[in-house]
């Protein structure tokens, strides 16, 4: 893999402040979201190097192990133990039995230690180093989906790094939400084990519908004579229009709740949330005189 320069990426210098990154990730995911770069792959692949890039640089402790390390930064702990290791062991080398040096020991141990650092991050390994092996680095993504996507369970290819990856979007889950994709992060180094993939799901809100959980709530406009006299409406779900009775003298704002008409529950098969709807009576207007006389009549009764 080659190695992503998270600043160039982002368009900014080493010396950037946080707000410096902040403000540009911001103005370059605006301008490579895939909403509003559908069936691009191009700008799909640098709006997931953005968030990469931004995973890293806009937190203090990653920025200061990537600053140091680079590509490597994850390996970083990894690389300040074995220099310790290896000071502590040139010590106790040059304090032993008759004084011997570390050189003493099959001529250049320092030099094995050089190419075990090498070899841990890439680098040419002379034939006596140390091959340790260490796992990738993970990689992050995030997948922007409409409420209405996540109804039923569908298949999705993404594009990270320019490499297609088909994945399983499960029905019901929820924004914020975090699934892994095992080994389909950065490779690992000599021979280790690759990193993982991320994906946070990104669920927008719905214009008609919102969503507490596995519930949804929506409003419905009710006329004033189906309010009085009670009769029949047709509402809007998710998966389709249902017809609906209504009680006769039914007042504003009254709750009914459609069992199971909600979203369905994350990974749980034909297990479903209730749809509640809330009634709006609509005052008639541009009333005819006959209208008018009728609801005198009413009022006078």
């Amino acid at each position: 893999m080659a190695f992503i320069d998270y600043y160039k990426t982002l368009g900014v210098d080493k010396n950037a402040s946080d707000k410096d990154i902040k403000n540009a990730y911001r103005k370059l995911a605006r301008k490579y979201h895939p909403d509003l770069n559908p069936n691009d792959a191009e700008a799909n692949k640098k709006f997931q190097q953005l968030n990469e890039a931004n995973e890293v640089l806009s937190d203090a402790d990653k920025r200061k192990k990537y600053d140091q390390y680079g590509e490597n930064w994850q390996h970083g702990e990894a690389y300040e133990q074995a220099r310790q290791q290896q000071a502590s062991q040139q010590q106790s080398y040059a304090g032993g039995s008759g004084g011997r040096g570390f050189e003493d020991f099959g001529g250049g141990g320092g030099d094995d230690f050089s190419e075990f650092f090498q070899s841990m991050f890439g680098g040419a390994a002379g034939g006596r180093g140390r091959q340790a092996k260490y796992r990738g680095q993970d990689y992050n993504a995030e997948l922007h989906l409409t409420l209405q996507e996540v109804v039923e369970s569908h298949k999705q290819t993404l594009t990270v790094n320019g490499k297609n990856i088909r994945i399983t979007i499960p029905a019901g889950v929820e924004n914020g939400q975090t699934i892994k994709i095992a080994g389909h992060g950065s490779p690992g180094v000599n021979g280790g084990p690759a990193g993982d993939l991320f994906i946070a799901f990104s669920v927008a809100n719905d214009p008609k519908f919102k969503r507490q959980g596995s519930d949804l709530y929506t409003n419905i406009k009710l006329d004033l004579y189906t309010a009085v006299l009670g009769g029949e409406i047709t509402a809007d779900t998710l998966t389709g229009k249902v017809k609906v009775k209504v009680k006769p003298e039914t007042q504003n704002g009254t709750k009914v709740k459609l069992k199971g008409k909600g979203m369905p529950v994350y990974k749980k098969a034909d297990e479903f949330g209730d749809l509640y709807l809330t009634y709006e009576i609509q005052m008639p207007t541009n009333l005819t005189d006959k209208q008018k006389q009728l609801f005198e009549e009413l009022a006078k009764s």
